[in-house]
């Protein structure tokens, strides 16, 4: 397959597959599946995310970011590994990188009434901001259904029956995770650290909203970063590192990033609100058999969700 270097991320229909025909569906499939294969990001409209909860959501975790310090801290998510909560600022840092990056953070997951598994526990809710549950667990839903179609047509481009992932995903271990990129002194501006240093997701797929500012940044093939740029009714979306484990490198984690502003928008807040979606604890990150042949050999090692995202929480300090 020619690699194609893009200039900016290429944009779908998502109508195209779930209103098409069987020809329509398989077109989109391989069109997104080659743009994942180049670039790893793709854009799609008609995706049933409506603009009134993408507003309704941003205004409930403004609220949130914006209370005294102390309030956030009651709702710290330490003992959970960070996967319920709030994590504060510079907490977080790149996998390799020992600088914290600038920004702080909540995590909202699943919750499975009597399981023990630490991957189902209870959501932390803050009092203070009584819509931010309401908002944050339907858009969760909401987002959740978006990943699970564009898995369907990832799977026809993969060669497997169209519900492959379905019951490798029905309990996934997802997280939404609104983001505060905070205003900055000019020391922290100087100090070396950035609002999300370049990485690459640890999950399936990463559903992204439009952030509130410019900085997502996106690495091509060749080196170069291209700017992802909001664009009204379209969601961005990404594969993560254990799709590109279990494609054998088929479908790309590209490496991405959040810039720092410009001195003049210093002092400016970025607000984002990332929904990583994940497998199943049990599910096999066992590379495809379809994506291997003589040209493309087996490169990653057998793994499973949860051994995969525990060893990613060690290496970026979320968990030990």
């Amino acid at each position: 397959m020619p690699e194609i270097l893009y200039d900016t991320i290429p944009s779908f229909d998502l109508n195209d597959f779930t209103k098409g025909d069987a020809a329509s569906k398989k077109a989109f499939a391989q069109a997104i599946g080659e743009a994942y294969h180049n670039i790893g990001f793709i854009a799609v409209k008609n995706h049933g995310f409506s603009d009134d909860l993408q507003d309704n959501l941003y205004k409930s975790i403004k609220e949130f970011f914006a209370l005294p310090q102390a309030v956030k801290e009651k709702y710290d998510g330490v003992k959970t590994h960070g996967q319920r909560g709030y994590t504060g600022k510079m907490r977080e840092h790149a996998a390799g990188r020992k600088i914290g990056d600038l920004k702080e953070f909540y995590h909202i997951g699943r919750h499975l009434p009597n399981n023990e598994s630490s991957h189902y526990q209870e959501n932390i809710i803050p009092a203070e901001s009584p819509d931010f549950c309401k908002y944050t667990l339907e858009a969760y839903q909401q987002l959740e259904k978006v990943g699970r179609t564009l898995l369907k047509a990832m799977a026809i481009y993969l060669e497997q029956d169209e519900n492959y992932f379905e019951n490798k995903v029905d309990k996934g271990i997802s997280i939404l995770r609104p983001i505060h990129y905070y205003p900055l002194t000019q020391d922290e501006a100087v100090s070396g650290a950035v609002r999300a240093a370049e990485h690459g997701d640890i999950n399936l797929i990463t559903i992204l909203m439009g952030a509130s500012a410019e900085g997502l940044e996106v690495k091509r093939q060749d080196g170069k970063w291209i700017p992802i740029t909001a664009v009204p009714e379209q969601l961005v979306v990404n594969v993560g590192d254990m799709l590109e484990r279990l494609t054998n490198g088929k479908l790309r984690s590209t490496h991405h990033r959040v810039v720092n502003p410009p001195s003049a928008k210093a002092g400016m807040p970025r607000y984002s609100i990332p929904f990583f979606m994940h497998g199943n604890p049990d599910m096999s990150l066992k590379v495809l058999d379809s994506c291997v042949d003589e040209a493309h050999p087996k490169k990653f090692e057998d793994a499973t969700v949860e051994e995969f995202l525990m060893q990613r929480l060690r290496e970026i300090g979320l968990a030990k």
